[in-house]
């Protein structure tokens, strides 16, 4: 895989995740995998990669994440920066639903892992997952069928998701805003209001704004283009203005924060109406995913 060499995390952390890691069974999940064609399974013709996004290495990739070296090492990257583990990180995000949703949109979905959360949280509700990459849905497809979960996947952008009007319960986005101008941000919330019902509630789970701002070598660890930008910004704030109510941040183990908003009855006319789901979570099929790390090629 093509990695920029002067990052800290190639200089410094990667060696120590590669010691932690089979490379060879991970090489040989990469390569039983023709990208290009399972890719075109999920690229739309109508969606426009944006400069912010295919101009940057996020994460010290060449192409970022229009590269499918970036879906092999994506999951090895965030279950060793999210402590105490990514699990428990992202289940703060399911512990905070507040509706019982019929259908639910993870936005910038990524590899899956949080949709897949979803999808065991609420067997019975349609949940989607959307990305800009579509390398990350092929990967997010491949766990979902190991994991024995019914999840559709959707190429497409944040920003202009083209889903009808007041269409999902729930709308949620995992490390995603970071990544992002505060320009793309806003547009992102504006949409996610557009989406909602009234009632309906979105989570958005990130990088603690506060620390980051008071340890400022936290943003210097990865290539990550957007991250001062969106340290300095303040999400309650910015939610709040684009129209959200009861908006609230809590902290996750203090690198990470949840924020979670309601669409207000003043936005649209048509009630939630809550239906009873299971709320049993079994996040055990998540383990056993492959962890691919930095140095495969894809």
């Amino acid at each position: 895989m093509a990695t920029r060499q002067n990052t800290i995390w190639e200089n410094f952390l990667s060696p120590v995740v590669r010691l932690l890691i089979d490379e060879e069974q991970l090489r040989r999940y990469a390569n039983s995998i023709d990208w290009e064609q399972a890719s075109d399974r999920f690229k739309q013709s109508d969606v426009i990669i944006p400069p912010y996004y295919n101009n940057q290495h996020f994460h010290g990739i060449e192409g970022g994440y229009l590269n499918p070296s970036a879906a092999v090492s994506y999951d090895a990257i965030t279950q060793y920066v999210l402590p105490p583990s990514e699990t428990v990180v992202r289940q703060a995000l399911i512990d905070a639903i507040k509706v019982k949703p019929r259908r639910i949109l993870d936005l910038g979905c990524g590899t899956g892992t949080t949709t897949l959360m979803l999808k065991q949280a609420f067997p019975q509700a349609e949940v989607i997952g959307l990305d800009l990459s579509p390398y990350m849905l092929v990967r997010a497809e491949d766990k979902a069928k190991s994991a024995g979960l019914d999840i559709l996947w959707q190429h497409g952008n944040a920003e202009t998701t083209n889903f009808p009007d007041a269409a999902f319960d729930l709308v949620t986005a995992s490390l995603l805003f970071h990544e992002t101008p505060i320009v793309v941000c806003r547009a992102i919330l504006r949409e996610s209001l557009r989406l909602l019902v009234t009632g309906g509630q979105v989570l958005i789970l990130d990088g603690n704004q506060n620390t980051l701002r008071q340890l400022d070598w936290l943003n210097d660890v990865f290539e990550e283009p957007y991250i001062r930008e969106y340290a300095a910004d303040n999400l309650d704030a910015r939610m709040g203005a684009e129209g959200f109510e009861a908006v609230r941040t809590q902290d996750v183990w203090w690198i990470n924060q949840l924020t979670s908003g309601v669409k207000p009855i003043s936005q649209d006319t048509r009630q939630y109406t809550p239906t009873p789901i299971d709320h049993t979570i079994d996040n055990n099929d998540l383990e056993d995913f492959g962890s691919p790390v930095f140095g495969i090629t894809a």
